[in-house]
This record gives structure tokens, C-alpha cells and sequence, in this order.
């Protein structure tokens, strides 16, 4: 019988990767929406076919019992989140109710479906296994570099502090009530489906549109702030290779080497034969309140434990972004409908 997963956030970047993953490998795919009339739905369904859907709102507990007893899932992808840090200022309680609550909800729903009590029972092959998508926006104002398993967390912003703590509920769930759950520390992961939003997906559109002519400038916030960049694709193979280990454990995803956001925009205009200085406009308006400098993963836990290696290098990633960017847009696309995806 095939296994069986649950994804919240199924309508995202990761959450169609991560489907596309559990597919190929037999999975039986269901990914939890707020409601058919979401304009992403028939985006998962163009993509995903055979991806089931069930309704559920990480904002609602009941929702999210009532879909984790119909799906009965082997695995549950908590990736649901208001995700865009520079909106969680904006929208603070609602970044917290989501992608901070959100967890406990989740967490709450599979303890009261799994039947497990207050008293703590090992983590035995039949219950259902709880991944969580940490972030290294948690880590903010980094203690020390590489950021590893145990560097504190000094999140920069409303999202860096609610993923911090739907990272130690995990934790807490785990070591309280013995259940499968652990938490991935991912870095930077992009992709052509990434959000328009984003910094790497705003300059790779940026320039695909200064490369068609629409535009002639690219306006940009800090161009030394430093990321660990990787390739989407490779990130959630870590998720599932979490799940499948023998005993329940967080994990740092990330690649090791780290980029400014300079660099990234030198090699995607490099990759459009573009030079960059003639078109890019710093704005001051653009910085975040709090910024977060540097972050670098240290991913040998990953690399020795799970035998996960990244497979995308940076310069091959943006080159990849501003190809599809420039087909995007050249055939009519709105990247705001996000019709760049397949």
C-alpha cells in the first residue's frame, strides 16, 4: 500500500517540489487548501494531477483534525506560512497566528488523531511523522558563522520569531510526547516558481525585463546583505530523507558558501549578456527595519546523517531563473498570477 503524506503550503514553491518528490517515489499526495475558490488550487492542479486536495486552515483546529483523520496520512509537511519576511512587519499578528500558531495547531491535531496522551510513548514505526519548516531567518543576528544545529537564535522580524517558535514546539512535542517530529533549518531556496516577491525572483524578472525592452532600471534595497542561496529542488529531497531517518532530529539545509545580493545580481544580468551598473538603482526605502547581514548554513549533520548534497550551484540557479523569466515574459505571461510555472 502506498504511503501517504499531507502538505500544507501545497500551493508554494516548496510545496509543489516537495509533491513532485513523494509522487515519483509512490507516494499517495494530498495537499490541504483553505477552500477550493483559491486561485492557486487549479495552479496545483495544472502542475500536480495526481496531488489530492482537503480543506483545512492552519488558523483553525478544528479544520486541521478533521483533514488529518480523512487523509490519514504517514507523514505530515507542515510548510504553510506567511513566508515573505518584509510583509511580516506589516502584518505581525497574522504572521504570528499563522506561522507560529499554525504549528501548534498541526502539532495538536496529529497528537489528538495519533491518540497520544500526556504520557510520553517512543516514537514507534506506525505513528505519523511530523516534519516542520524552520528557517535561518531565525537565527537573525548570528552568533557565530557557519550557523549549525545548536547556534542561538536572535530572529531579526516577526517571521524569524514565529518560525523560532514553532521551532521549539516541535522540539517540545518531541521530547514531551515521544512523536516523530523534527524540524529542517532551511537556508535560501529559489526557483523559477519562486514568488515575485522575493529578491532573487524580483531581479531575475528585473532583468528579464530590462532584456525585453520593458524596462530600463531595477530598483533594489542592500546589495551587501549576504545569503546561502540553493536550488528549491534539492531542499525538499532533505525533507522527505528527514522523515525516513531512524530516530527523529533537526536538521541545517543550506549549501556552505554564501552570496550578496550584489553577486546575485551580477550573474543574472551576466546571464542575459547585460551589464548590471548601467540599470540597477539602490533605494533606501527598500531595507528592512531590522536587517539580517550574513547567514551561511553548516549542512555537515545533513551531509554525514542523511547523505543529502546539494546538486544546483548558485550561478547555474540564477542563470536557470532569468532563462525562464525571459520566456515568461516575452510569450505575455503575469508573473503575478504566477503563470510562470508550468
Amino acid at each position: 500500500m502506498a504511503r501517504r503524506a499531507l502538505i500544507t503550503g501545497i500551493t508554494g514553491q516548496d510545496g509543489s517540489y516537495l509533491a513532485e518528490c513523494l509522487l515519483e517515489r509512490g507516494y499517495e499526495v494530498w495537499g490541504l487548501v483553505r477552500g477550493q475558490a483559491n486561485p492557486r488550487v487549479s495552479r496545483v492542479r495544472r502542475l500536480l494531477q495526481d496531488v489530492r486536495l482537503v480543506r483545512g486552515d492552519l488558523l483553525d483546529q478544528g479544520s486541521l483534525i478533521s483533514a488529518v483523520e480523512k487523509v490519514q496520512p504517514d507523514e505530515v509537511y507542515n510548510l504553510g506560512a506567511i513566508s515573505f519576511v518584509p510583509m511580516s512587519w506589516e502584518q505581525a499578528e497574522l504572521t504570528g497566528e499563522v506561522t507560529g500558531m499554525g504549528v501548534l495547531r498541526m502539532l495538536e491535531a496529529i497528537r489528538v488523531c495519533s491518540g497520544i496522551s500526556s504520557s510520553r510513548t517512543a516514537a514507534g514505526s506506525g505513528q505519523i511523522r511530523f516534519y516542520q519548516a524552520s528557517s535561518s531567518e531565525m537565527f537573525g543576528q548570528v552568533r557565530e558563522t557557519p550557523q549549525t544545529e545548536v547556534t542561538p537564535f536572535h530572529p531579526r522580524s516577526p517571521y524569524g520569531v514565529a518560525k523560532a517558535y514553532g521551532h521549539f514546539l516541535t522540539q517540545n512535542y518531541r521530547e514531551s510526547y515521544g512523536m516523530f517530529a523534527v524540524s529542517g533549518i532551511l537556508f535560501n531556496h529559489e526557483s523559477p516558481r519562486r514568488g515575485a516577491e522575493f529578491v532573487t525572483r524580483k531581479v531575475s524578472l528585473g532583468v528579464a525585463r530590462v532584456k525585453l525592452g520593458l524596462a530600463d532600471e531595477l530598483r533594489l534595497g542592500n546589495l551587501e546583505a549576504r545569503r546561502d542561496w540553493g536550488y528549491a529542488g534539492d531542499y525538499v529531497r532533505a525533507m522527505h530523507l528527514m522523515l525516513q531517518a531512524e530516530r527523529p532530529e533537526d536538521y541545517v539545509i543550506g549549501t556552505g558558501r554564501t552570496h550578496t545580493v550584489r553577486e546575485l545580481v551580477e550573474a543574472a544580468f551576466a546571464a542575459a549578456g547585460l551589464d548590471w551598473e548601467r540599470h540597477v538603482v539602490t533605494d533606501q526605502s527598500l531595507h528592512r527595519p531590522a536587517e539580517v547581514d550574513l547567514l551561511c548554513a553548516d549542512p555537515k549533520k545533513a551531509r554525514v546523517q542523511l547523505g543529502w548534497e546539494p546538486s544546483v550551484p548558485f550561478e547555474e540557479l540564477v542563470a536557470m531563473m532569468v532563462e525562464s523569466d525571459v520566456k515568461l515574459l516575452s510569450e505575455g505571461g503575469d508573473p503575478e498570477q504566477d503563470s510562470s510555472w508550468p
